[in-house]
Order: structure tokens, then C-alpha cells, then sequence
């Protein structure tokens, strides 16, 4: 009898942990690595990798599919990608613990954060719990394509215990905090890897309202924190708008409770200088304090298109009558040459905003660009063609049936190109995150950052990244922020989570939007080609991007203090 399940042969093996890459084989056996090096048995099945990359599952530890996790067995985009294993509950919104008079507040919540559909989450999600370790319950009782674990928001648990209080951003009362510190632990104890908050200005609810989180005070975070102890991961967004004294609480944390700590970093107008951010963090990691930044691949961009959410002209009022209607009948009516030249005119004329960015707004392409060259903007192609810019936004939107898109860069766009995001992803205290997969699904796409990592970074730009550096941070130190330190690594012992890749023609395809959510909702998908296979504790999920019809993945519970 064959000693392995499975055996992948003479791939060019980058295991995670930053050592150059070998040729060798990997040896699985009952959802386990069982050896890697030269194998010379034949296993149940063996696959031939000559050529090709063979490196362990990505863990993406920044993920939002709360909602779709109650409802879908594949939590794509992201296992499209490469990624073996996401970890959702960020930013402090999610949907347990939860009263049932309390739904419709949780769901304005994450739409308007994440823009994902109210109607797809309302239809969608069957509410089969009330307390945090039963939604784990029901995830426990569901399979998946890959493997999901979960993160315990602050937003639900603040509603939960403080009503409307909480939802107006009042002060927790020393009675509040404890009960909060409560549940907090309560979930952890169930399996729940950390706790998260958003202090952010930017996430507010489907009606306007800011995140019942942001004005949270510090006793209320660090009385939480202390609750959970060193038992889980505690992650933030803020926008660090007085770093000093913020920077302060998020050392308290760490210091108080025994909590890693995981923060959003990213280059942006309204927050304070990243580099300054990132000096601090590696100050409390000489101090011995675990504060971790989580950064992009790119910059996080925003799609605009008549599917899409957002347009350039949608603020116009010659757009806002068409609006609503189908995408045929809308591509029809902005066809009329007279509702063509009154949105022109009236984009054209307004003070560059928030949508009219044209010197900053780019034909995305296929392959997708998102390193653009400065020439390529719709404002300098008008300009060298001696026409509006938004004339130019308008043909291009029209393209394919009104399904074109433009891209629109901003955090982490600095002086036209990615030189910070390069900075960023090399840095040993700051670890890949932010891809926000099952989020934003009208207006951004970027679970598809892992691709980018491996195939922009580790391949094409130069100055890049080495690749052992690439996989180790997407892989191992992913694993390591959160405390999963059974995966991420091609070693004996490890779980089975590998890819292996045609990595000299890897490559994304254009993101499109697809009408598969719940009660019909919108999401914008984007797939890749060159992931050959792809492997969750030992079985394998997708081949040549094709799902294999296997559902391995499980909710993933914490087993282990830090």
C-alpha cells in the first residue's frame, strides 16, 4: 500500500518560511504535510509540478464574509486566489452577538461600512443565533471550500449591551465595560481568534450614522482587552488623527491585557504619515509590546461604472434621472445625444471632486494595470486628444454595453505610483491584509491582492520583492498575527494548505460583476489564471481555477493562548 495520500513532484518548493526556494517533493498524508525532499513513493495520487511553484495556502487575515459565510460554501473571491484560509470579523462589524430587534441595525451597519447590499444580507442570512459562540455554532455546522475563522466585533457587542446608548457613541459606564469584557471573552472561549474596532471616520452606517465604536473611550478598550487576556488578537482601524496620544492606548492595550495587537496601516491624505505609524510600531516591538500593521498590495482603489456603484457622473442630475433603470435601458438613454451633452456639461464644469478625479482615474485593461503611468489618466488621454475629460469617461463607460470600469486609486497612491506600498510590504513589522474579501462589492475589488503579491511583486515590478520574502509574509506571518500556527508553512506536521502555480503565467483577469448575492444583490468578482492547484487539508478545492466540487474547509476555532 502506497505510505501517502498524495504526492507532489520536483516543484520548485518556497515553503513559508523565507528560505530560498528547492526542488523537491511534498509528501501529504491525512490532511497533514508528511515530508518534504526527494520521495520515492509513489502515493495514492501523485502530481507532476516540474516547472511549476509549489507553496503553502495563503492565509488572509482580513476578510468580511460574516454574512456570505451563513449562506455559501465558497468564499470567493478570495479562494480564487490562493488563499486557504480567511479570517473575517474585521473593523469591528459583524453579526453576533445579536438580539433579534437589533438585525436591521447590524446590517445598516455593515453595509454602509463594507457596502455590501442590505437586501442580500436581510434574505440571505437565516439568524439561527444570538450569542456570539452559537453564530460559531451554525459556522461550525457548514462547509466550505476553505477554511474560516472568526473575529468577535465590537460594534454588535456595544449595541448588545448598551441599546441605543451605544449606538450613539456614548460613554460606556464601568458596569457596560465589564459586561462587554464579558462576551469579548466569552467568544474567545468559544474559538473566536480576537476582537475587533474601527475608530475611523470613514466606516459609518447605511444612514450616515458613524460606527457606534469610534469615539470609544480608552478605559472601555482596555478594560475589554484586559478581558480577553493574551488569549486573542486585538485589531484596529483608526485614523490616527492625533497619533500621539492614540498611539498611547494602543501601547496600553498590548501592555495591559498581554493582546497582540494588528492595526490598518495605509498611505492616505487624512491620516496621520504611515512611516510615522510604522516608527512607532517597530519602537513598541523593541520594547516588547506584539503590535503588528496590516498593509495593502496596491492601493485600494475604487471601481466606477454604470454596474457599479458609483459613477463620475453620479452626482450629475441629468444622470440622476436614468439612475435607476436597468442597465439596458440606462445605457439607451445616456445614448441620447442631448442627455450625453448635459452630463458632460455639467461634470465637466464642476471643481475637481471626489468623483471627477480625472487626472487620477485610469481604463483599468486586461491584463488589469494598477501601476499606471501618470500619461495614461483620462485627463492627460483627453488632453493629447483635445476633448473633456469627462467625454472621454463617458465612451469609456459606454464600452461593452455600459459593463467598462475605471479605476480610481487613492489610499496608498502616492505621487502616482506604489514606491510606499513596496516600503510597506518589506517591512518585517507589518504583514500583508486589508483585501477585504466578501466586502465593499459595489465599488472596490481586492481580494485579489494575494495574486497581486505574487505575480506583480514577486515577479514583475521592478524594484520588486524577493519571493521567499512574498510568501513567507502572505503565508507564515499572515498565520502568525492571528495566531494559526498550524499552517503557513510546507514542513512535516503543517496542514496540508499548498498551491501549486504556474507562476510564470500567473496573471489576473478584469474584475465583472456578477448578480449572485441573495435576493439578486450585485458583487464585483475577479478571477486569475495560473493557480494549477489548489489544496485544503489535503483535498483538493480548485484545479486550473476550476473547483474540484470538494468543501474541506472548516470553521477554524482558537486552540492556543499567545
Amino acid at each position: 500500500m502506497p505510505d501517502f495520500d498524495l504526492v507532489i513532484r520536483g516543484g520548485s518548493v518556497v515553503d513559508g518560511t523565507g528560505a530560498p526556494g528547492r526542488t523537491a517533493d511534498v509528501a501529504i498524508n491525512a490532511g497533514r504535510i508528511a515530508y518534504v525532499g526527494r520521495v520515492d513513493d509513489a502515493g495514492t495520487r501523485s502530481i507532476d509540478a516540474d516547472g511549476a511553484l509549489v507553496i503553502p495556502g495563503f492565509v488572509d487575515i482580513h476578510s468580511h464574509y460574516d454574512g456570505q459565510a451563513t449562506w455559501d460554501d465558497r468564499l470567493a473571491p478570495s479562494s480564487w486566489h490562493g488563499v486557504t484560509t480567511t479570517v473575517m470579523g474585521n473593523c469591528g462589524v459583524g453579526f453576533a452577538p445579536c438580539r433579534p430587534d437589533e438585525r436591521d441595525r447590524l446590517i445598516e451597519l455593515m453595509e454602509g461600512v463594507e457596502d455590501i447590499p442590505g437586501t442580500a444580507l436581510h434574505e440571505g442570512i437565516p439568524w439561527d443565533w444570538e450569542t456570539f459562540p452559537e453564530y460559531l455554532e451554525h459556522l461550525a455546522g457548514r462547509s466550505f471550500d476553505i477554511d474560516l475563522a472568526a473575529q468577535v466585533p465590537h460594534g454588535a457587542v456595544r449595541l448588545y449591551v448598551m441599546g441605543e446608548r451605544g449606538a450613539r457613541g456614548e460613554a460606556a459606564t464601568p458596569d457596560d465595560i465589564v459586561e462587554m469584557g464579558r462576551i469579548a471573552r466569552e467568544a474567545i472561549d468559544a474559538g473566536a481568534l480576537g476582537f475587533t474596532t474601527s475608530r475611523t471616520t470613514n466606516h459609518r452606517t447605511s444612514r450616515g450614522e458613524p460606527t457606534p465604536t469610534l469615539t470609544a473611550g480608552e478605559d472601555e478598550l482596555v478594560g475589554i482587552a484586559r478581558a480577553v487576556g493574551g488569549r486573542g488578537v486585538f485589531e484596529v482601524v483608526s485614523d490616527f488623527t492625533d497619533l500621539a496620544r492614540e498611539f498611547a492606548t494602543m501601547r496600553r492595550i498590548v501592555s495591559e491585557s498581554g493582546c497582540p495587537l494588528s492595526i490598518s496601516v495605509a498611505a492616505e491624505d487624512h491620516r496621520a504619515p504611515w512611516r510615522e505609524l510604522r516608527d512607532l510600531i517597530s519602537e513598541a516591538c523593541d520594547d516588547g509590546l506584539a503590535i503588528k500593521g496590516q498593509v495593502g498590495a496596491r492601493a485600494i482603489g475604487v471601481l466606477l461604472g454604470l454596474q457599479a456603484t458609483l459613477t463620475p457622473f453620479s452626482l450629475a442630475a441629468a444622470y440622476q434621472e436614468v439612475a435607476q433603470l436597468t442597465l439596458d435601458q440606462r445605457v439607451t438613454a445616456l445614448l441620447d445625444p442631448a442627455r450625453r451633452r448635459a452630463i458632460v456639461a455639467e461634470v465637466g464644469g464642476r471643481e475637481h471632486g471626489l468623483l471627477t478625479r480625472f487626472d487620477r482615474m485610469f481604463e483599468l485593461g486586461d491584463p488589469p494595470d494598477y501601476e499606471p503611468e501618470a500619461a495614461r489618466s483620462i485627463e492627460a488621454r483627453a488632453g493629447a486628444e483635445q476633448r473633456d475629460p469627462a467625454d472621454l469617461a463617458y465612451d469609456l463607460l459606454l464600452a461593452d454595453g455600459g459593463q467598462g470600469f475605471l479605476y480610481y486609486p487613492f489610499h496608498n497612491w502616492v505621487d502616482g505610483s506604489l514606491g510606499d506600498v513596496r516600503e510597506m510590504l518589506g517591512d518585517r513589522h507589518l504583514v500583508p491584509g486589508l483585501a477585504d474579501g466578501g466586502a465593499h462589492v459595489g465599488t472596490i475589488c481586492d481580494a485579489s491582492y494575494p495574486t497581486t503579491l505574487l505575480a506583480y511583486w514577486a515577479r514583475d515590478r521592478s524594484p520588486g520583492l524577493p519571493l521567499e520574502w512574498v510568501v513567507q509574509r502572505q503565508c507564515r506571518a499572515t498565520a502568525e498575527t492571528v495566531g494559526l500556527l498550524d499552517r503557513g508553512v510546507l514542513a512535516p506536521g503543517m496542514k496540508a494548505d499548498l498551491n501549486v502555480v504556474d507562476h510564470a503565467n500567473l496573471r489576473l483577469r478584469p474584475p465583472y460583476m456578477a448578480f449572485d448575492l441573495p435576493a439578486g444583490g450585485k458583487r464585483l468578482l475577479q478571477r486569475a489564471e495560473g493557480y494549477l492547484h489548489t489544496f485544503v487539508n489535503g483535498e483538493e478545492v480548485y484545479a486550473g481555477g476550476e473547483p474540484c466540487g470538494a468543501l474541506p474547509g472548516r470553521l477554524v476555532r482558537r486552540s492556543h493562548s499567545f
